[in-house]
């Protein structure tokens, strides 16, 4: 029998189940459709005895915000020790996206934390509670009531022994939201009084130090910030600036535009000074987990080992928790254009048979599942263009990717998605993998054209590293047809080790 799991791994599974909640379909769904499918795959993953929860939890109250800005529910467990989970989650959007959603330059008072004396949050952090606060669900379980009604439901239904308990919880900006639905939710009269928690992952701060006195000063049970060391979002916006000098030994280290675009950031606060609230956690810090493959001094292998610090499988990892079953993911597909009416075979892993299939905003009606979960043989709607062929269940949507896309008349999309070797000297013959390669293509090491390019297939180049001015460092190999060049990315780079 599996020892009973930490409070970290289940607080931490709790919120990857939030933050990896079903994503939008690229052709669109009604609110309560998207919900209903957020609740049926955080349904099936509660019931999951493989994961840290153990099959010991259930869903008992979901809202969407408006827009799908935010998401929260709450989780009772079911093994009788009386507690409870509220987790939220922060803005569905990319890590840019991320570290530019908050708005920080303006403070704003928080009166719903009810602090005696006047007390200042981020109006960013602000506007994220108060479309949480204000959510209602639309569906079952509980539907038409906002998380705190729906709490104070829970609470008058509970057992009084043993006391109950209630998480706060969540990863990245949830988390964020958390440390501030923890003294307003702390401040409300309760059916049965709670004993209130507060775990965080990853998250940025909301609050100047008048907010962290206050939460600072409440009796929570547990008032923890679980951080990875080496992940750039929690020190948003205490100290932003500090991460311009990651990565250390493999790396990657920072470029002058990643050092810019940090500067840039931090510069959001417009003087406004950002403290961390609760007790700091630090994991990771030996810089033991990273990806392996971005440690280039490349802004991209930058934003990707940052992705990669961020992310809720490496945070499940740290905590030593299983991890939370993937979404759909495309890898390929083929042929990459055609018209209306083709036949499209989408290649993957996580196709599961409610698995549904969009050609950019356009939906495909009709599609076969294979079995195996690894290919969909899908017929191409109406539309135009190059588009990215996504596949959406109620796990996730699959993200876009480049090998992902369909040219509605064509040519191909000019795509490069491996190179091998991927270091080596000036005339170094490097085998570029990839799509919608054809005779005639040029080969760009950085700026310079090789000299040497071989055509081999469609999916296929060989190229000659040529001379650079500077022959140390790493650089982004383009296929051009045409006029279509391929789009970099870190599965492209090349080093150059000299002459």
């Amino acid at each position: 029998m599996a020892p009973d799991p930490t409070i970290a791994q289940v607080t931490m599974t709790l919120a990857a189940l939030a933050s990896t909640g079903a994503t939008p379909r690229p052709s669109g769904e009604t609110p309560k459709q998207h919900t209903e499918r957020i609740i049926t795959g955080i349904d099936a993953q509660l019931s999951d005895p493989s994961l840290a929860t153990q099959g010991e939890w259930q869903l008992v109250w979901l809202a969407l915000s408006e827009a799908n800005a935010n998401m929260a529910y709450i989780a009772r467990s079911t093994n009788g020790s009386n507690e409870f989970a509220v987790v939220a989650r922060g803005t569905d959007a990319d890590l840019t996206d991320v570290l530019e959603d908050l708005d920080v330059g303006t403070v704003v008072p928080f009166p719903e934390s009810g602090s005696p004396k006047p007390i200042a949050v981020s109006k960013g952090a602000m506007d994220a509670f108060k479309r949480v606060v204000n959510a209602r669900s639309i569906a079952s379980p509980s539907p038409n009531v906002t998380l705190a009604q729906a709490l104070a439901a829970l609470l008058k239904s509970a057992p009084s022994s043993p006391q109950p308990t209630v998480y706060l919880t969540g990863h990245s900006l949830g988390g964020c939201i958390a440390t501030m639905l923890a003294p307003y939710l702390q401040a409300q009269t309760w059916p049965k009084q709670p004993k209130f928690a507060v775990i965080t992952y990853a998250a940025p701060t909301a609050g100047v130090q008048s907010f962290v006195d206050y939460f600072d000063s409440l009796p929570w049970v547990i008032d923890e910030r679980q951080n990875n060391a080496y992940d750039l979002v929690p020190h948003a916006w205490a100290d932003l600036d500090t991460t311009a000098g990651w990565y250390p030994s493999p790396g990657p280290q920072a470029t002058d535009e990643v050092k810019l675009l940090i500067e840039a950031i931090s510069q959001r606060t417009k003087g406004n000074v950002y403290v961390q609230p609760g007790t700091l956690c630090l994991m990771n810090t030996g810089y033991t987990s990273l990806a392996k493959t971005l440690v280039n001094k490349t802004t991209q292998d930058f934003m990707g080992q940052v992705a990669y610090q961020h992310a809720n499988s490496t945070y499940l990892d740290l905590v030593d928790a299983p991890d939370v079953p993937s979404g759909p993911v495309v890898t390929y597909v083929t042929p990459t254009f055609g018209a209306p009416g083709d036949t499209v075979t989408i290649h993957g892993t996580g196709f599961s048979p409610d698995s549904m299939v969009d050609f950019g905003h356009f939906a495909c009606t009709k599609r076969d599942i294979d079995p195996s979960g690894i290919r969909i043989t899908a017929q191409v709607p109406n539309g135009t263009g190059v588009v990215h062929v996504r596949v959406t269940n109620t796990l996730a949507t699959s993200p876009a990717v480049a090998m992902g896309q369909f040219a509605y008349g064509g040519p191909a999309p000019v795509v490069v998605s491996a190179v091998g070797p991927t270091s080596g000297k000036v005339g170094t013959p490097v085998t570029i993998s990839g799509s919608g390669f054809a005779a005639g293509a040029t080969v760009h090491f950085k700026d310079k054209a090789s000299d040497s390019v071989k055509f081999v297939s469609t999916g296929q180049i060989i190229a000659t590293a040529p001379g650079l001015l500077d022959d140390h460092q790493t650089v982004d190999i383009t296929v051009t047809v045409g006029k279509a060049t391929s789009p970099t990315s870190p599965a492209d780079e090349f080093t150059y080790t000299g002459r």
